[in-house]
């Protein structure tokens, strides 16, 4: 509960070093950190997009002042939909909150490899799919900041987590990549 307090208060913090108001993209807005981002940023008076998978459970965003979106990072479909909707009601993006995340966890031998293939997709390939979506409007208005949220686990290792640490490493070193790819931005 302690992580997620101060991951919050980082993210909010990057986004409330600005004066206006922002247009904010979340995935993984249904539960946990990006249910609680969602909430503070659009108390706080920011545009709030949230996508995810769990559509009803993301439902209560329309009520509280932001967009629920159905959004599968693992589809195109939905994050080209999802980004054209945002784009075609604001004209921006001005922050990405990847949250979109899972675990699945087991011995290395036990875990199956269509369960490894889908936690990459879902927790690498899929903050890939929406970054690559989002940057073109990002360089194009030569603004933007993209938060990818991964875990200290991304730092570490442990048992039965090997195919999930193995995703956090990938976007730690992935997400080093942006960044230096995207100073300008």
């Amino acid at each position: 509960m302690f992580n997620r307090i101060v991951l919050i208060l980082i993210i909010t913090g990057f986004i409330y070093a600005q004066d206006e108001q922002k247009v904010v993209l979340i995935t993984g807005t249904a539960y946990g950190i990006g249910k609680s981002t969602a909430e503070l940023l659009i108390e706080k008076g920011h545009i709030v997009y949230g996508g995810d998978i769990l559509v009803e459970e993301n439902l209560y965003l329309n009520d509280i002042g932001g967009t629920a979106l159905e959004m599968d990072v693992t589809n195109q479909e939905h994050i080209d939909k999802a980004i054209n909707q945002i784009i075609s009601e604001q004209g921006r993006v001005d922050v990405l909150v990847n949250n979109a995340g899972l675990g699945v966890y087991g011995a290395i031998e036990d875990v199956s490899m269509e369960d490894i293939y889908y936690q990459y997709d879902v927790n690498l390939f899929g903050l890939a799919r929406v970054t690559k979506a989002v940057l073109p409007y990002m360089r194009e208005k030569e603004s933007g900041l993209i938060i990818n949220i991964s875990s200290v686990l991304g730092e570490t290792y442990g048992p039965l987590a090997g195919w999930y640490l193995s995703t956090k490493h990938a976007l730690e070193g992935w997400s080093d990549a942006l960044r230096v790819g995207t100073e300008r931005v």
